[in-house]
């Protein structure tokens, strides 16, 4: 690895990492004057960049209909933005160390709000793609970086409570892009999709600019094989998962060709991340900490059970219930809420010096009784119930965020905080992807399954109201009547559809919550040294 052949980017003197780290004041990795404008800087920049991630969704059938594209076509605007940002993340680390970190952020920033301006000019479905594909690259590097920044800037007694806030930002991107993505569809125009990113990215740039400091620069070699390899498994993997629904999965020769350079390129890369003597894409210390491979896991189950979620809620209320775009917003919003309570009371624990494993154990509870509570649900379900249950998930979310995100960054040296957030990111991106095209596969069956078990009870016998006879006399009534009752039985089974993926969460909630054991207690930690970035 090349962060272990530049070794520490100043000495520490000659005692160990714990002795540093106990004699080290309550001091930020790097100095700044006002570290609270520098948050709401690279806070800003990140949230545009979480937001764009969903925000689009909602103006699609309007870009189609204003670019003339196809369906197959219109989904390449959501696809090359997810594949490129997914294939860049696992570079972030080298490239800051190569051309230090504030640089790399304001390049990043500027050319995602540049991209984003492109975007809303796009005049045919190929430069929208183009355009799509440049915002992801650019906007793959901000999430890491701001995560990396808000640990750098902040003295260690005060970064929990900066991780509480940049997870907020995490979590309410989803939930806050349909919304604004909505309103400014039918109040303006699709095109202020990305046209929004262009003044709020100008403050950003403006702040980082004027405060924000940067890493040392260090020189390593770039692994090519090994990048090549993640590139490939990536890109395979995502155009799986998104092609999969459009071409009937495994009975297409196009998702086996994805599969197969997907089991080609994870052996390769492999074999070559283990028995490579010169130094690979990332340190392997990083994968020497316990903590640091069991947080990784943990994201990754995030992104399916979390992420997934909050994918199946909003057309479920829209399409089953009725709600509109932005009352769909409204309805989930106290999930954010709860994710912003629980977030700020970890934040206090994990100061007080709270086992952090009772507190990941009890952020999975938490999950599980929600989803408990929406495989309850029917078609009758009030507005309260979902609310309820939104806020008591995002009670969990956030008492997961938390411990996971500290415990991971308090087992590495502070000079690989940046190749961590870049995996830590990948693994929760590719979570999310591959839970939503899960749940996405599940409901569709089960919704034909549903459907298919409901029809065979349907008989005269179940449907007094309705007189049969009159089907061959009065065709167009009896036609009527059946299409009525075939659209109730459609609802029922979605419905049916949507509980059994509850179901599904809940148990993978349950399933994981034992590992939480393996996360090393606060005191086998190695507590962030300023040394290690020059202090």
């Amino acid at each position: 690895m090349a962060s272990q052949a530049a070794g520490p980017i100043t000495g520490a003197g000659s005692a160990g990492p714990q002795a540093a780290a106990a004699a080290a004041p309550d001091v930020a990795a790097l100095q700044v004057r006002n570290p609270y404008l520098v948050v709401i800087g690279v806070m800003t920049a990140s949230l545009l960049q979480i937001l764009d991630t969903t925000i689009a969704n909602v103006a699609i059938p309007h870009m189609q209909a204003a670019l003339g594209a196809t369906p197959d076509e219109i989904s390449w605007v959501l696809t090359s933005y997810i594949v490129a940002s997914a294939v860049a993340i696992p570079t972030t680390g080298w490239i800051s160390d190569q051309i230090g970190s504030r640089r790399l952020f304001i390049v990043s920033t500027a050319a995602f709000v540049l991209s984003s301006m492109l975007c809303g000019m796009a005049q045919n479905i190929t430069q929208m793609v183009l355009f799509r594909t440049l915002q992801g690259i650019s906007g793959a590097f901000i999430s890491p970086l701001s995560q990396t920044a808000m640990l750098d800037v902040n003295k260690p007694s005060r970064q929990a409570q900066m991780m509480a806030i940049w997870g907020m930002g995490l979590m309410a991107g989803p939930i806050l892009g349909p919304i604004i993505g909505g309103w400014l569809t039918e109040n303006w125009n699709w095109r202020w999709v990305f046209y929004v990113n262009v003044p709020l990215g100008a403050v950003a740039l403006l702040i980082m600019i004027a405060e924000l400091p940067s890493r040392p620069i260090v020189k390593r070699r770039f692994d090519l094989f090994g990048f090549s390899m993640i590139a490939v498994a990536i890109s395979a993997l995502q155009l799986m998962l998104d092609r999969g629904n459009h071409v009937d999965w495994f009975n297409s020769a196009e998702i086996w060709i994805y599969a197969i350079a997907i089991v080609s390129a994870v052996w390769m890369g492999g074999v070559h991340f283990i028995s490579s003597k010169k130094p690979t894409l990332f340190s392997s210390e990083l994968f020497a900490s316990r903590s640091f491979v069991v947080a990784f896991g943990f994201m990754f189950a995030m992104g399916v059970v979390m992420f997934a979620t909050m994918a199946l809620l909003p057309p479920m209320l829209q399409r089953l219930f009725g709600y509109s775009v932005i009352g769909t917003g409204w309805v989930l919003m106290p999930r954010g809420v709860g994710t912003l309570i629980s977030m700020q009371i970890s934040g206090i624990l994990i100061r007080r010096g709270f086992d952090i494993r009772l507190m990941v154990i009890c952020g999975f509870t938490l999950a599980a009784v929600s989803f408990w509570q929406m495989s309850g649900w029917s078609l009758g379900v009030d507005q309260t119930k979902i609310v309820i249950s939104g806020f008591l998930q995002g009670l969990g979310i956030g008492m997961l965020f938390m411990p996971i995100n500290t415990s991971a960054f308090a087992s590495i040296s502070p000079r690989l905080r940046t190749d961590g957030a870049s995996l830590l990111n990948l693994s929760r991106s590719l979570g999310a992807s591959v839970g939503i095209a899960v749940t996405t596969v599940l409901l569709a069956r089960n919704i034909q399954t549903g459907h298919s078990d409901l029809s065979s009870h349907v008989t005269a016998s179940m449907t007094a109201l309705i007189d049969f006879s009159t089907i061959d006399r009065f065709q167009q009534l009896g036609s009527a009547a059946l299409s009525a009752i075939d659209a109730e039985i459609n609802r029922q089974a979605a419905m049916i559809g949507y509980i059994d993926n509850f179901y599904l969460m809940m148990w993978m909630s349950m399933l994981v919550m034992p590992f939480a054991l393996l996360l090393q207690k606060p005191s086998q930690q190695v507590k962030p040294d300023p040394a290690d970035l020059g202090h």
